[in-house]
């Protein structure tokens, strides 16, 4: 393992009787102390580089384990202030995910704090004469730290399969009352399947022993149709009609009887069209009645009307009249 190298001065350079100032001054034993020299100028300078490294290490990981523990604390406080759960189970009996999280959040920090204590405690035991020891030191220091954070880590694991283990049976106790609160229903919704089948089930049989019933009318049926085609084929051999005649017979009837279709549907569309006709030229004919009368009312109203005004107006002249008469006679009694 490096070592670096000693800051104290070797006894065997000096001599008992000699002085410090005779060494120095000595050509031979210039070396030896300015190697000496280089090397405590070098083991100060690793020195604050560690004592820095530690503080600012310290400068980092403080406000981490700070923000830490504050929310650790309020965590804590928020859960045990909400009462109780959905599951009726207090707070402070049942940790919520979120306290779970904080605190694995804490235990994260304290492990990375304690490997980066670790690692600046390696750095600084270099600069030390019994390296070796200083390392062990820091080794079993880590280790003691590691094994606090992996008993509470063990503790948090077996705290988040009891929550787990307990919100499992509350799901699994909730389910279970929804299912014995749905089993009427589903009993009756299987109770009502069960019958709708069975009822399908005897409307089939009943449909079977009918067809059954009837197969030997049918069978009758196809047989007196087969005898029928069969005597039709001996009275047209007997007249002498050839299949091939027959067929074209056949044929021509069946035109006959599509013109005859064809005729008897355009005579049914031309009677319905007819009757519409003859609906709209009634209706036509009812408005125009209609309408006359309520000319005629118009007009014998208009009438009146003349009438009145013909009436008045003669009223108006005679009175007319009557005053011009009645101012001529004045106009004579004065005179």
């Amino acid at each position: 393992m490096f070592r670096c190298p000693s800051t104290t001065l070797p006894t065997s350079r000096i001599s008992p009787g000699s002085s410090l100032r005779s060494t120095l001054a000595s050509p031979v034993s210039r070396a030896p102390v300015a190697f000496v020299a280089f090397g405590f100028a070098a083991s100060i300078r690793r020195v604050a580089l560690a004592a820095s490294l530690a503080f600012v290490a310290s400068a980092a990981f403080a406000p981490v384990m700070a923000d830490a523990q504050e929310s650790a604390m309020g965590a804590s406080s928020a859960v045990a202030a909400s009462g109780l759960l959905a599951s009726g189970v207090p707070a402070a009996d049942a940790p919520a995910a979120n306290d779970f999280d904080v605190r694995q959040k804490a235990l994260d920090a304290r492990t990375a704090d304690n490997n980066y204590r670790y690692a600046v405690a390696q750095h600084n035991c270099y600069s030390k004469f019994f390296v070796n020891h200083c390392l062990n030191s820091a080794r079993d220091d880590m280790r003691v730290v590691a094994a606090d954070i992996r008993k509470e880590q063990l503790a948090l694991d077996d705290e988040k399969r009891v929550e787990h283990a307990r919100q499992r049976d509350e799901q699994a106790a909730v389910k279970r009352a929804q299912n014995e609160a749905e089993a009427p229903a589903r009993e009756a919704q299987d109770t009502r399947n069960a019958q709708a089948y069975e009822d399908k089930q005897r409307q089939h049989q009943l449909n079977q022993a009918q067809r059954d019933s009837e197969a030997p009318q049918r069978a009758a049926n196809e047989q007196a149709y087969q005898q029928k085609q069969q005597q039709h084929a001996i009275d047209q051999a007997q007249r002498g009609i050839s299949p091939s005649q027959a067929a074209a017979n056949q044929k021509a009837y069946d035109a006959k009887q599509a013109d005859f279709q064809r005729k008897l549907d355009e005579a049914h569309r031309q009677a319905a069209q007819k009757a519409q006709e003859r609906v709209e030229k009634q209706q036509r004919y009812e408005q125009k009645q209609t309408e006359a009368t309520q000319h005629k009312a118009d007009v014998t109203e208009r009438q009146k009307q003349a009438a009145e005004k013909a009436k008045q107006k003669q009223e108006e002249q005679a009175k007319q009249q009557q005053q011009l008469e009645q101012q001529q006679k004045q106009q004579q009694q004065q005179q």
